[in-house]
């Protein structure tokens, strides 16, 4: 097999950034305005706005903490500034740390500290020009493909997402893991009724039992709540796209994970350095089940789309593959990849899969997707494990 390669940016810790940005993001909602006005003045910045850090339960602050770490980390960040109030209840010193360990350049702030606002502001830029010149004598060099860490999501689904974008992507999938690639997958609501199906791919009884506990937890909580899984999924867009049951989505959106052993289970926003196929404990909400492959290190993301989901990311380029020959139409400035030319008969897959191959490569070496062109892609989410008091 040819070993494939793209361009991208060698950090220090040994991962492989598709993109080489300034991360500036919060540790509390409360310093969000500080932290737009820093991005209105850093063109190319890219700002990661929460609606947490007070005024939750531990294991809340706890998980948007270590999201917050897996987002800083990622490899396509290449230095960061952290902005913080002063009271909250997660630790700047900790992101800052996080940061310094994945030898990335940063600081941090603290508005009591500063004096407010308009003292923080000037304060920070002060010191970003040592970062941005670090982050210019960063180059992209060759790197093989064995660096990828896809994440894959499908969204805004329909009868055609499950025929044919879904499993192409799962065909790239499986010729990534041949290259020695790392691909992670989620959106649990969208694997009941075909978890038996995956659970036959786990290598072992372990990860069979995490991955069926996984879905299992999900059931518990719909039912706890007193609800029918069936009154959000399928949602109403899936249901006038063709979908009629949640057990017919799920058998579609897993296509989209290929054939491979699936190697582990991972929580959410989890990160594992190992080379494979790996599902995460994730929501199916576009924003959250994103912010979660992003913090778990994923450099490019492959989203398929029936009906013309346009969402992207802020700091993973998101390659979007849409199969709905309508939607395409009306949704083309929002296109990655026009796969619907299948139902057609003007393409076969084996041809599509080629062209969603190289375009990832291509993106990954710097190409801007649509949604970075539009700028369609300032949105995070972070799911919360309880309630908020």
């Amino acid at each position: 097999m040819t070993e494939a390669t793209f361009m991208g940016f060698q950090r220090k810790d040994g991962r492989v950034g598709t993109r080489n940005y300034l991360a500036i993001l919060p540790t509390v909602f409360c310093v969000n305005e500080v932290v737009s006005i820093l991005g209105s003045k850093i063109p190319g910045s890219k700002l990661l706005l929460h609606n947490h850090g007070c005024c939750e339960l531990k294991p809340d602050l706890d998980r948007v903490r270590d999201v917050l770490m897996g987002l800083i980390t990622n490899p396509n960040v290449g230095a960061c500034v952290i902005v913080s109030l002063g009271c909250e209840g997660i630790s700047p010193e900790v992101l800052h740390r996080s940061a310094q360990e994945a030898g990335k350049p940063s600081f941090y702030i603290q508005l009591h500290e500063a004096g407010g606002m308009t003292n923080a502001v000037e304060t920070c830029m002060t010191k970003i020009p040592a970062l941005l010149a670090e982050l210019d004598a960063q180059k992209r060099i060759p790197v093989p493909a064995s660096k990828l860490v896809v994440g894959i999501k499908c969204g805004s689904s329909d009868a055609t997402s499950g025929l044919i974008a879904n499993p192409t992507v799962g065909l790239v999938v499986d010729q990534l893991l041949d290259h020695g690639g790392q691909v992670i997958f989620g959106e649990t609501t969208e694997i009941i009724g075909a978890e038996h199906i995956l659970a036959e791919r786990c290598i072992n009884l372990e990860v069979r039992q995490d991955l069926l506990r996984m879905v299992t937890r999900v059931e518990e909580r719909v039912k706890r709540a007193g609800v029918d899984m069936r009154g959000s999924q399928p949602t109403p867009g899936n249901i006038r796209g063709g979908l009629t049951t949640i057990e017919e989505k799920s058998l579609g959106a897993i296509s989209k994970s290929g054939t491979k052993p699936i190697q582990g289970v991972l929580y959410y926003g989890q990160s594992v350095r190992e080379a494979g196929l790996y599902v995460m404990d994730s929501p199916g909400k576009e924003d959250e089940i994103m912010t979660g492959l992003a913090a778990a290190g994923a450099n490019l993301i492959l989203f398929t789309t029936g009906g013309g989901a346009p969402q992207g990311f802020p700091i993973v380029p998101v390659v979007k593959v849409a199969s709905n020959p309508k939607m395409v139409q009306k949704m083309r400035e929002h296109i990655d990849i026009d796969a619907s030319g299948i139902l057609e008969g003007l393409t076969t897959m084996a041809d599509l899969k080629e062209e969603i191959w190289s375009k990832s490569f291509e993106v990954s070496s710097g190409t801007l997707t649509r949604a970075e062109e539009l700028s369609y892609d300032r949105s995070i989410g972070i799911p919360t494990i309880e309630s908020s008091i």
